[in-house]
């Protein structure tokens, strides 16, 4: 069975989605079969298991994004993914 998921999520950490994070958000995602795809605006997502895209996004702080989650694992991914971004990335701020 295939679960879509879409939601909006909240860039909090001071330094936004940079280098770091963004390895980081791609790695979480490609730990899922599902498709996960993120974005500025529902119509202009990109693979959100790709460094290079999710850098092209800019994401600053407070910055929402558009997650879309598709998949049998698209529950799990989902969670993992609010998780990794409510935890800042597991940076200090």
């Amino acid at each position: 069975m295939s679960l879509e998921i879409n939601v909006e999520l909240t860039i909090i950490n001071k330094l936004g989605l940079h280098a770091r994070a963004a390895a980081k958000l791609a790695l979480t995602a490609g730990k899922y079969g599902c498709k996960i795809k993120t974005g500025p605006k529902p119509d202009k997502l990109v693979d959100a298991k790709s460094v290079m895209s999710l850098m092209l996004l800019a994401a600053s702080q407070g910055t929402v994004l558009h997650f879309h989650f598709e998949g049998g694992d698209a529950e799990r991914a989902y969670r993992d993914i609010e998780q990794l971004l409510a935890n800042r990335f597991d940076e200090e701020q």
